[in-house]
């Protein structure tokens, strides 16, 4: 509310609250995390953001070659954002006053996060996968917590098989559902004009189906993924597992979205809160010894403008 009544100012504010309020209730061993992001860096962040953003859409219409040039220019920007983005992300992230930062070089984030991409497009998906195995790579093992650095072991060949098994249940379903509905399906192709009440009943009816069937792909592979990413994740000796079930993570969703609409919104804190809940109780630290034996570190700050752009384009780059 204050948000919309300071037309977007207090946004800046209202995230170091949120953020804030999340790692106050994250706990690890009985000590909670602590995020010491500044508003006003953030707030400055957001307002170069928005000025980048109008000057992009502006420029498409003067015209379709200055826009063309403005959206070269902003993939071209975007990688090292991502990159100053996690810088201070990290940085203002700290547990038992020990702070976590980043490493990675802007290099490294063009090579993850344009080069690859491109590659992605002009192989129809096929590198998707390893695309998304090497960006993971470089934000884990990039990462730090003092002294000590995360590493991260999983293959590309796991991120491979995480994605043909997502594909090959949503397509297995997708099938099933045109065998159910093949009548209504000739029907469509013979021409709609010519179709009674109960074929378009029934056509409703598959598209329904195959949306909801999708609805419930999604949380299988968010689940393969977190529980791949970080099972193969270390902290210096002490391992990271998650354990996310499929049927948890798809009954969480769904009834987060049913409350949403069926509140008009109202629901969205307690769904985000019960979703954010489960992911990370989900994750557990197996300790290899004390946790009391790490050493601070300083980190470059990062910048605050690719903090309020990553958010401004609903980029989520957190861990």
């Amino acid at each position: 509310m204050l948000s919309i009544v300071t037309l977007g100012i207090y946004s800046a504010w209202a995230k170091v609250r949120r953020t804030k309020y999340f790692y106050d209730n994250t706990n690890i061993h009985g000590s909670s995390f602590e995020y010491h992001g500044n508003p006003i860096a953030i707030l400055k962040g957001r307002i170069i953001a928005v000025v980048l953003i109008g000057a992009y859409n502006i420029a498409f219409k003067l015209s379709p070659v200055i826009g063309l040039l403005a959206l070269l220019l902003m993939m071209g920007g975007m990688p090292w954002l991502i990159w100053k983005s996690y810088q201070f992300k990290l940085y203002n992230s700290s547990y038992r006053g020990i702070r976590f930062g980043f490493r990675g070089s802007a290099g490294q984030s063009y090579v993850k996060y344009l080069l690859l991409p491109i590659l992605a497009g002009i192989t129809f998906g096929l590198l998707l996968p390893f695309a998304h195995q090497r960006s993971k790579k470089y934000l884990h093992e990039e990462s730090k917590f003092g002294t000590t650095h995360f590493s991260f072991d999983a293959g590309a060949g796991s991120f491979y098989k995480a994605y043909l098994i997502a594909a090959a249940v949503a397509w297995l379903g997708y099938a099933a559902i045109l065998v159910m509905f093949g009548g209504t399906l000739m029907a469509m192709l013979a021409g709609l004009k010519h179709a009674g009440a109960a074929t378009l009943i029934n056509l409703s009816l598959m598209f329904f189906c195959m949306y909801a069937w999708t609805f419930l792909i999604v949380p299988l592979f968010l689940t393969m993924i977190q529980n791949l990413i970080w099972s193969h994740t270390k902290l210096g000796p002490h391992q990271f597992h998650s354990n996310l079930k499929w049927s948890k993570m798809a009954f969480i969703m769904i009834t987060n979205l049913l409350g949403i609409v069926f509140t008009l919104g109202l629901f969205t804190p307690f769904a985000q809160i019960r979703a954010l809940k489960y992911r990370v109780e989900s994750v557990t630290l197996h300790a290899a010894d004390s946790l009391d034996n790490f050493v601070a570190d300083e980190e470059a700050h990062g910048s605050a403008t690719s903090e309020g752009m990553s958010d401004l384009l609903d980029f989520d780059l957190s861990l």
